[in-house]
């Protein structure tokens, strides 16, 4: 944290070392009681005290290690501040707390419940076991930013023992703050003084500052850490790539699925500058007004009604009235949209995968709107994805079969539609600006049989859907999908080996995997991750089944 209270360019270890023990804490603090450590535990010390993790079979976990002071009460919707450090072990055996969010066992129509604790800034470090320590020093390290919109979702719903065993890397997970709780522009909070609308970004940050100081007593190399993440965590990705407060918090950058906001032209513009998002907002941004007063708070000159609102509360107005979470333009962390940034070069030059699955849209289409959808929803559904300035442009591209269309037309057609105009088209141009400044490797996942959970009943393939490519690289904690076949075995072993190698050396290749060009504009080439092994996607083809030049980039 420098002098005006922000998380951006990186503060001298030492210093910030010395504000960890400097900071005094603002709350009580209500994590595990410290307790002396049994002979022969794993205990390492961290500037914030020390820490007794639990020793599996090919790695160790260290779990719910505070890293902010809970960010409630008078300190709701405020920067994170540094954890105080603690006295004696703190038992880092069990997760902390998930950010408050809707309960993904409500399936009522009108949610009514929720869980989660405002005492949520919490990360885990996993590490591998050495033949002879148990933590042999220079590991490269990966922090996995995880998904769900921006307003659901923790670090608990992931386990990486995957890349931890299978790429020798460290791994950490960390929780942020979701929903109004973590990304609100509101009139009178913006006048406080503090930096204000991002604020589940500005944990990220601070979440990153603590791996940077720390990571080296877990055996990690500070100089070698990668962020990554999928759906919101690769739009948070592009965001910290975008912060110039973020730099030098991290050497390597993994964006899966996140070129949802800040790339589209004009059709889609989700991205807006604070002063609008409080009071104006537009055809996809609900402003903070709107949002406010529909919680009970009205009067947007205070926010004491706002901070006296539970976070139940909050979860159920954005929840209930479909509220969509996004970033803003603050000013400070974030001075313009990430396409913005890219395309000018100003942003953090460090190297970078990016990609996107071929059937995106597929899985909004399959969980957003009740099953089966017909024929006749075809123009309301383009209009409610697209907005009414552009959905008849949209339809004409996209084209129910005349006379008569099969069944399941709609639905295809707007998964089509969706996944190249909110995805893949917007991810092609972030690619296409970063590659002017930095390397870039880009990929296109299209696994079209990825096993999936237990989801709606349709009557159209799932595809490779929006979030198919994750289970490929780390566990899921839930429910659990379908094994996978022998040829998505190796498939999987293959992007663990790239992600991973990119990783340690900046490059994802290796004498054990098929070659991956970097990426270059005018070829537009990528690699596809299809089973068993990956193989050169040519950029004409990429193109025609996703029409960026043919229509999405003419807007």
């Amino acid at each position: 944290m420098n002098a005006n209270g922000r998380y951006g360019a990186r503060t001298p270890r030492i210093a910030f070392g010395l504000i960890f023990g400097l900071v005094t804490t603002l709350a009580a603090f209500t994590c595990a009681t410290p307790a002396e450590a049994s002979p022969g535990d794993p205990v390492i010390r961290t500037n914030s005290g020390r820490l007794q993790g639990v020793v599996g079979a090919t790695m160790i976990q260290y779990l719910g290690i505070p890293y902010a002071v809970a960010p409630a009460g008078a300190l709701r919707w405020t920067p994170p501040s540094p954890i105080s450090p603690w006295t004696g072990i703190f038992q880092a055996t069990s997760f902390g707390n998930v950010c408050p969010q809707v309960d993904p066992q409500d399936t009522a129509l009108i949610k009514t419940k929720t869980i989660g604790d405002e005492d949520c800034l919490f990360l885990n470090v996993y590490a591998p076991l050495g033949k002879k320590r148990l933590r042999p020093s220079g590991r490269a390290v990966m922090v996995w930013i995880h998904g769900g919109g921006l307003n659901k979702g923790a670090s608990s719903d992931f386990d990486p023992s995957p890349m931890v065993e299978g790429g020798d890397v460290i791994v950490v997970t960390i929780n942020y703050r979701l929903g109004m709780l973590g990304f609100l522009a509101q009139q009178a909070l913006d006048a406080e003084g503090h930096d204000a609308g991002n604020y589940g970004f500005m944990d990220q940050q601070l979440a990153l500052h603590w791996v940077d100081d720390n990571i080296a007593a877990f055996g990690g190399d500070p100089s070698r850490i990668t962020i990554f993440g999928e759906s919101a965590g690769g739009l948070s990705i592009y965001s910290q790539l975008a912060s110039l407060q973020a730099g030098g918090l991290f050497e390597r950058a993994i964006a899966q699925s996140g070129a949802y906001a800040g790339f589209s032209p004009d059709y889609r513009d989700n991205i807006i500058p604070i002063a609008s998002a409080e009071s104006a907002g537009n055809d996809f941004v609900h402003s903070g007004a709107e949002m406010t007063t529909a919680a009970g708070c009205p009067d947007q000159t205070t926010a004491t009604c706002l901070r006296a609102l539970s976070a139940t509360t909050l979860v159920l107005t954005q929840v209930n009235h479909k509220f969509p979470t996004l970033p803003v333009i603050d000013g400070t962390l974030l001075t313009e949209t990430p396409g913005d940034a890219f395309n000018s070069g100003n942003f953090n030059r460090v190297p970078v995968i990016t990609g996107n699955n071929h059937d995106e849209f597929r899985f909004f289409v399959a969980t957003d709107y009740p099953q089966p959808v017909g024929n006749g929803q075809y123009t309301t559904l383009f209009g409610n994805v697209f907005g009414a300035t552009i959905a008849s442009s949209v339809e004409a591209e996209y084209p129910l079969s005349i006379p008569t269309p099969p069944a399941n037309q709609t639905e295809l057609q707007l998964s089509a539609a969706g996944t190249d105009g909110i995805f893949v088209c917007p991810a092609r141009r972030a690619e296409r600006g970063l590659a002017q400044f930095v390397n870039v490797w880009a990929y296109e996942f299209n696994d079209t049989s990825a096993p999936h959970p237990a989801k709606p009943v349709i009557d159209f393939p799932w595809g490779a859907y929006h979030s198919a490519d994750v289970q490929f690289l780390i566990n899921r904690i839930g429910p659990p999908a379908p094994a996978f076949t022998d040829d998505e075995k190796t498939l999987s072993t293959a992007m663990i080996s790239y992600w991973t190698h990119f990783a340690k050396r900046g490059n994802p290749n290796s004498t054990s995997t098929p070659h991956w060009d970097r990426y270059n504009s005018k070829i537009d080439e990528r690699q596809s991750f299809f089973p068993p092994t990956p193989l050169v996607e040519t950029g004409a083809d990429f193109d025609t089944a996703h029409v960026c030049s043919a229509y999405w980039d003419k807007f």
